[in-house]
């Protein structure tokens, strides 16, 4: 069979389509990037979000599979497909690096974030060892939650033991941070930075205790805050800014609010303008979000009146 591999809204490492790939290379398909001038007997195309375009174009195949959360919440791998070993070669990544989730869901329900829905209440789902195979001692994890799993912790000193580095790339919850666990994470080896999510006004002091924790253990990298963008203008700045006065190794993202159950909503030009300042962190060390000028006559002091 010829198999297309059709990524519709992100070039970020898809880990369905690298295990689909997998999947049909087992079987000596051929599996390639989908190209518009091939014929394919079948086409997977994945979309990660729901507010961004669908593919516009025809496909041309034979038999069309859509999946990913901005085309179908409830769908899901076959487990065949499931705990197949990711095909890295998919999207040419260097074979020290390696992607993957120890735990799957999440307790909490944020009205931002899809997981619950998506997946569930926080559950155990993969070995560390299952991920980091092959000589790979860079890991990307994806985890939604994994500091509210007991599994997740075990997880996380087996991942200390093995010395591998790590990434938890959607970050983690100040708010079940304790001694102990900020020990553990002090003696991870990170990739760069630890990750946080830094949402509400109350999350800035759980941020805060919980970084003073395990600085205390001896960590002296960075740290990365998700900061959803709400309906509050002063509030929002206030919680991204906090972090630019707090120095250098505290570093905020922004990401503006998206109604799950609007996928048309459109972004207030404030939370562009607010995200654009703060997640270009060269501009976001040089000058102050008043005197920050987005665009042509424009200075972002006018926010203020």
């Amino acid at each position: 069979m010829n198999i297309g591999i059709l990524a519709v809204d992100s070039n970020y490492p898809n880990l369905a389509l690298m295990k689909i790939s997998s999947y049909h290379k087992e079987r000596d398909d051929n599996v390639e990037w989908y190209n518009p001038l091939c014929h394919y007997n079948k086409v997977y195309a994945a979309k990660v979000f729901s507010f961004t375009s669908n593919y516009g174009y025809y496909i041309n195949t034979d038999e069309l599979e859509t999946g990913g959360t901005g085309i179908d919440v409830d769908k899901t791998l076959p487990i065949e497909i499931d705990r197949l070993q990711p095909d890295y070669s998919l999207y040419n990544l260097d074979d020290k690096t390696a992607y993957g989730f120890l735990t799957r869901g999440c307790p909490n329900k944020c009205k931002w974030c899809v997981v619950p829905k998506k997946e569930g209440p926080i559950a155990p789902y993969m070995d560390i060892e299952e991920v980091a195979i092959d000589g790979r001692k860079n890991i990307i994890l994806m985890d939604n939650n994994v500091l509210a799993s007991e599994y997740g912790l075990q997880q996380i000193e087996k991942i200390i033991s093995m010395g591998v580095r790590v990434d938890f790339n959607q970050g983690l919850d100040a708010r079940l941070v304790t001694d102990d666990i900020a020990l553990l994470l002090a003696k991870v080896k990170w990739i760069k930075r630890i990750r946080f999510g830094c949402d509400t006004p109350g999350q800035i002091a759980e941020c805060e205790r919980a970084t003073a924790l395990i600085d205390k253990h001896g960590y002296k990298g960075e740290y990365f805050f998700y900061c959803i963008l709400l309906n509050d203008f002063k509030e929002s700045f206030e919680r991204v800014n906090h972090w630019r006065i707090k120095g250098g190794r505290f570093l905020p993202h922004c990401q503006p609010y998206r109604d799950l159950n609007n996928p048309h909503q459109i972004v207030p030009q404030w939370q562009k303008d607010l995200a654009g300042w703060a997640d270009k962190k060269w501009i976001f060390r040089s000058c102050e979000f008043r005197d920050f000028t987005p665009r042509k006559g424009f200075v972002c002091s006018e926010y203020f009146y």
